[in-house]
């Protein structure tokens, strides 16, 4: 590991260098490339630089209490179990650092969530997931833009809505909150005040540039018809909602909140090369390792990742058993503890795997 580290902190050294040649500055395209390079691998660089600078505190304490001076024993005594611990967790730290990273932690992501069984109350706990990502998205100064929804029953909701969120890392932060989220509470349509257990499918997805997904024109069939907004009436008297049909996959995309046809038409196909590239990334992980399959699941209620229980106000992660009893808070954006854990629980996995 150490050697791999001194390869890595002599490339950072050479990467500075070379960011500081005007013969680079001056090509821009060069330049931004080492730049990237050079902040990718700053976080391991200096945990690697605290690592040695601890390791040499610990040496020169022993060497130390090889000496005479009884005091300055003393003070290095109570120094050592201190500095050993850091150095432990700064081993761990640069094994975490090392794990390969995700191509795809840097990009802008797709958010798709879609009612499952529960009828109406699935479509409003949809809004609610919604506006819960959106605000955790505000915290970060990430950017959200509706891409397309479609509106449930009478009580308002939707039966789905498709977001791009925009902002560095936002992959990183919020991969892992695909999958089934439960929600139980008593729905506002309930006389008797019994609880109901309904799903929604969360699906988050990179978004893919043109040039990883190539869309041949002869694969898609496009269909264009009046948008249409909460309770069927017209949005606009033009043909601007597109639906465009991926024929070997069959997948289906449609996008209306624009007035634009080509706007439309656009985000459409954004979202079809992520879902592609999405399938695309599944296939592949499947390929290498059933462990690292990453489904939606169906929406039925028996899959969940996580669940929200609104009598006892708790919310629980059912992958890493966390539970947390501050579910207002938590619909109002405050998911940073859930992905930090969530974060902390698949790098542990990794590391698993990479010592097997």
């Amino acid at each position: 590991m150490f050697s791999k580290l001194k390869e890595v902190e002599s490339r950072y050294q050479e990467l500075e260098k070379l960011l500081s040649d005007p013969t680079v500055v001056t090509r821009q395209n060069l330049y931004q490339k080492y730049a990237k390079e050079h902040a990718d691998l700053r976080d391991l660089v200096d945990a690697y630089r605290d690592y040695e600078k601890t390791s040499e505190r610990i040496e020169e304490g022993q060497q130390l209490l090889r000496g005479d001076d009884e005091e300055l024993k003393e003070i290095v005594r109570e120094e050592l179990p201190e500095l050993r611990n850091q150095l432990a967790e700064l081993e761990e730290r640069l094994k975490i650092l090392l794990l390969p990273k995700d191509p795809n932690d840097d990009r802008n992501v797709f958010l798709e969530i879609r009612a499952g069984t529960g009828g109406d109350e699935a479509g409003l706990f949809v809004g609610d997931l919604f506006r819960m990502y959106a605000r955790y998205a505000e915290t970060r100064c990430w950017k959200v833009e509706v891409v397309s929804s479609t509106p449930s029953g009478g009580v308002g909701g939707f039966k789905e809505i498709i977001a791009s969120i925009a902002g560095q890392g936002a992959f990183s932060q919020l991969k892992y909150e695909s999958g089934v989220h439960r929600v139980q509470r008593v729905p506002i349509t309930e006389a008797q005040g019994r609880i109901h257990t309904s799903a929604v499918t969360v699906a988050i997805m990179p978004e893919a540039d043109e040039v990883e997904v190539t869309i041949d024109p002869n694969d898609l069939r496009i269909d264009v018809f009046h948008s249409s907004g909460h309770g069927g009436q017209s949005v606009n008297t033009t043909d601007s909602a597109v639906r465009i049909t991926h024929l070997p996959t069959g997948l289906v995309v449609s996008c209306q909140d624009e007035k634009s046809q080509l706007k439309n038409k656009a985000k459409g196909m954004k979202v079809l090369r992520a879902r592609l590239l999405d399938i695309m990334v599944k296939k592949q992980n499947e390929e290498i390792s059933e462990a690292r399959k990453s489904q939606v699941g169906s929406g039925d209620r028996s899959e969940r990742i996580r669940t929200y229980n609104f009598p006892q106000g708790r919310v629980t992660d059912h992958r890493v058993g966390l539970t947390l009893y501050s579910l207002e808070n938590i619909l109002g954006g405050e998911i940073q503890e859930f992905v930090d854990a969530l974060t902390a629980h698949y790098q542990a996995e990794s590391l698993k795997q990479s010592t097997n």
